[in-house]
This record gives C-alpha cells, sequence and structure tokens, in this order.
C-alpha cells in the first residue's frame, strides 16, 4: 500500500509538472507553440522556470542537485541519467544551444567520451526509452560525435511503440556506419545513429577523444548548436557548420530535453527563435 501511494504521488507530481490535471486527455493538450515574433528562452538565465527534472533512478525529483543555476548558467553536474525538460511542446523553430564540458565524470563513464544531447520532438510519456527519456530525435553531444543524430524510440503507456521516424541521406563509413551525406541514398530511421559527415571512422571511446576534423569547441570553450526543425525537416549545425539533416519526420513537434549521461556540462543560452530570424 505504502508504494502504490508513493507512485501515485509521483504520478502527480508529474502531471502537475506538465501542466495537466488527471481528468486532462491527450486530446485536451494544447497545440505546440512557435515563436512567431520573439525569442522564446527555455533558460532564462535565473532559474528553471518553464522546465522539469525528470531521472532514471528520482523520477521528478532532483535530491542530488544535478541541474542548478548560478552565475548566469545553467550547471548540469552529470550524476546519473536522465534531463532537464520543457513543459510545453514546441514546433517550427530555430533552436540555439551554446554549452561547454566541465571536468567532472561519473560512475562507468568516468573515463569514457563526455556524453550529452539535445532531444528535440520528445513525445509519448517520460522514461518512455529505458525508463529515462521521451520519444525523441536527439542532437548528439559527444566528444568526437557532436552533431550526430540519433532517433530514439519508446513506447506509450499500454507498452505500443510510440510512431518516430526520420529519412536521412547517408552512405557507409570504413566501418560500415551510417553517415550523412548530402548526395547519399535516403534511408528511413525508426531507431539508430546518424553520424555527422566528418565524424572520425577511429572514434574511440575514451574520454578527451577528439577527430580532426571535429567542429565543436574544445573542451572548456563554448560550442553553439543550432537545430533548425521546420516542417518535417531537421537541421543540425555546430559553430556554423550544418552537420547533420533529415526530413519526413515524424512526430513534428514535442518537448526538447537537455540531458545529463554522467558528464558535467554547463549550459548559458537555450533559446527558439522564429525561422529564418535567428541572430548569426
Amino acid at each position: 500500500m505504502r508504494s502504490q501511494t508513493g507512485s501515485m504521488v509521483l504520478f502527480l507530481i508529474g502531471l502537475m509538472l506538465l501542466g495537466m490535471t488527471p481528468s486532462m486527455s491527450a486530446a485536451d493538450k494544447p497545440e505546440p507553440t512557435s515563436p512567431t515574433e520573439d525569442v522564446i528562452k527555455l533558460f532564462n538565465g535565473k532559474d528553471l522556470t518553464g522546465l522539469y527534472v525528470f531521472m532514471r533512478d528520482t523520477k521528478y525529483e532532483d535530491p542530488r542537485r544535478i541541474f542548478t543555476v548560478h552565475d548566469g548558467l545553467l550547471h548540469i553536474s552529470g550524476d546519473g541519467f536522465g534531463g532537464i525538460c520543457t513543459k510545453k511542446e514546441y514546433s517550427n523553430y530555430h533552436m540555439i544551444c551554446e554549452f561547454k564540458w566541465g571536468e567532472r565524470t561519473w560512475g562507468k563513464r568516468k573515463d569514457r567520451a563526455r556524453d550529452s544531447g539535445v532531444l528535440v520532438h520528445c513525445t509519448g510519456p517520460d522514461g518512455a526509452y529505458s525508463g529515462v527519456w521521451m520519444a525523441c530525435i536527439e542532437a548528439q553531444i559527444i566528444e568526437g560525435g557532436v552533431g550526430d543524430v540519433l532517433v530514439v524510440p519508446g513506447k506509450d503507456d499500454e507498452g505500443k511503440p510510440i510512431p518516430l521516424s526520420l529519412t536521412a541521406k547517408v552512405i557507409k563509413d570504413r566501418d560500415g556506419e551510417k553517415v550523412w551525406d548530402a548526395d547519399g541514398e535516403p534511408q528511413i530511421f525508426t531507431r539508430g545513429r546518424i553520424n555527422w559527415w566528418g565524424r572520425d571512422p577511429d572514434w574511440k571511446d575514451e574520454l578527451g577523444i577528439r577527430g580532426p576534423d571535429d567542429k565543436d569547441s574544445p573542451v572548456g570553450e563554448w560550442t553553439r548548436m543550432d537545430v533548425i526543425c521546420e516542417n518535417d525537416q531537421i537541421t543540425v549545425i555546430v559553430n556554423g557548420t550544418v552537420v547533420n539533416r533529415g526530413y519526413d519526420a515524424v512526430p513534428q513537434a514535442g518537448k526538447l530535453t537537455i540531458q545529463t549521461e554522467l558528464a558535467e556540462i554547463f549550459v548559458r543560452r537555450w533559446e527558439l527563435w522564429p525561422l529564418g530570424k535567428a541572430p548569426e
């Protein structure tokens, strides 16, 4: 009885965080928001207004203070698997996220490549994928692979697969991995990774790894990642260079999330601009 009560409390907390009530159905959810005139600051530089935490182990609670705000920065300690999520859903926007790595790594990834990501078009229940993230399309942030795209599947509350797919033009690298190429062959992805075009085929999952063509900034320096979601298209840009692209995205809207995956990371800017109006 005690465990059932605890589960119900967490469920109700989650609904309140999402701006829903127990009687609200999916049909009652508000339409996704699109910036049309002004920038939408997902992170306001002061606090976590408009955001909520979801972790694999502690769900909607953050007892280890993984997500904090200080000096105008969103500080993600990296201690665990989960993310900081928007309460609202969004569509048709130009996202800008400026981040830099911290020094700290944790657990089984203490000596592995620093890892995080920005998830777009997040849909379905929290924890739909392995109890951690919603079904989504990920703009990968990992040492040596910033700009990869991952299609992250998930299941709904009834255990059914959530509709999710992305088409990309790809070629195969030396090791048979799929790499985005504007002149490649179209392939529909319902799960899995699309490497950015310059990813080092000799990449290893080790701390500090860096490829000769990487577009992100070195550890401790700021990197700007742009993700442009326009109707069914998704374009990923790293420090001004287009590194990946997909189309026929399903869905074409959803929440956004910044992950925590056992690596410390700082964010100073996370915002949505109207299409065609983002600053260079």
